[in-house]
């Protein structure tokens, strides 16, 4: 029997992270395009004033017209900002540098913190078909990232192999259970994925050792390597998947996608 609690409409994932280069970006595409190739759509909603997961998908800056800008900021139709990319199954709502004043602006606005999640909840979203609504969220925990968390039904955290890994993850849980208590009390954890990794550097392993003993079942079985062709597809405005199939860095994100779908299928049987 289906699940009568789990929400209508796409799962809403926001990927964040406060730390800059962990793969927030990498893994919103990439994921995307993964969870494409099994048949899900998916629209990515690029929150992050870099707009890296726009220029990754090949939406130049002059091209974007509307903007999640206008989304959040004007109450844009969202079927004036979503448009498609060259990935099948995947949509995106772009964003620019406008974005960067968006806590200024946000701060007088009393429903600052529930714009995204209003925007995402407007009727034309289902037009789209969407399976998933993946947020690419912006590295702070500022007020766009509050907005992610609050649209979100989930959080997934992107996080780097490294010895700071688990520095600032408290900070971001916290943050969680703050906008868990005070507007969002069905957000959970999507999962925490080990991004960059070296299976044969010593403090790789010793970090994700550290990281499955402290998280445990939260931290999926799937670990994104570091891979040349994962970095080298957004030069060429492509996932990975597409840039390169047979790589190591699409077939993590090919097994990431798998692991999601599977834990889904698991709670809605």
């Amino acid at each position: 029997m289906p699940d009568p609690t789990r929400p209508q409409g796409p799962r809403i994932i926001a990927i964040a992270n406060q730390k800059g280069g962990v793969g927030k970006t990498t893994t919103a595409i990439n994921l995307a395009a993964a969870l494409a190739e099994c048949g899900r759509r998916v629209l990515i909603v690029d929150v992050d004033p870099q707009g890296n997961a726009s220029t990754g998908l090949g939406i130049g800056a002059a091209d974007r017209g509307r903007t999640t800008y206008d989304l959040i900021l004007d109450a844009a139709p969202i079927a004036e900002v979503v448009r498609p990319t060259a990935v099948p199954g995947v949509l995106i709502a772009p964003a620019t540098t406008d974005l960067s004043s968006a806590d200024i602006e946000l701060v007088a606005n009393e429903k600052r913190s529930f714009l995204l999640h209003d925007a995402l909840r407007q009727r034309a979203i289902d037009d789209f078909a969407l399976d998933y609504i993946l947020i690419d969220c912006p590295p702070s925990l500022n007020l766009l990232t509050v907005n992610a968390m609050v649209a979100a039904h989930a959080v997934l955290v992107p996080l780097q192999s490294e010895f700071f890994a688990l520095e600032g993850l408290s900070q971001l849980m916290l943050t969680i259970r703050e906008v868990r208590a005070a507007a969002n009390p069905g957000l959970r954890i999507e999962g925490v994925v080990l991004t960059m990794h070296d299976s044969r550097n010593n403090l790789a392993q010793q970090v994700e050792a550290d990281v499955r003993a402290t998280l445990g079942e939260v931290v999926f079985r799937t670990v994104v390597p570091r891979n040349v062709r994962v970095s080298e597809a957004p030069s060429y405005a492509m996932p990975v998947t597409a840039y390169d199939s047979a790589s190591k860095g699409s077939q993590a994100y090919r097994a990431l996608a798998r692991e999601i779908l599977g834990r889904h299928e698991a709670v809605t049987a």
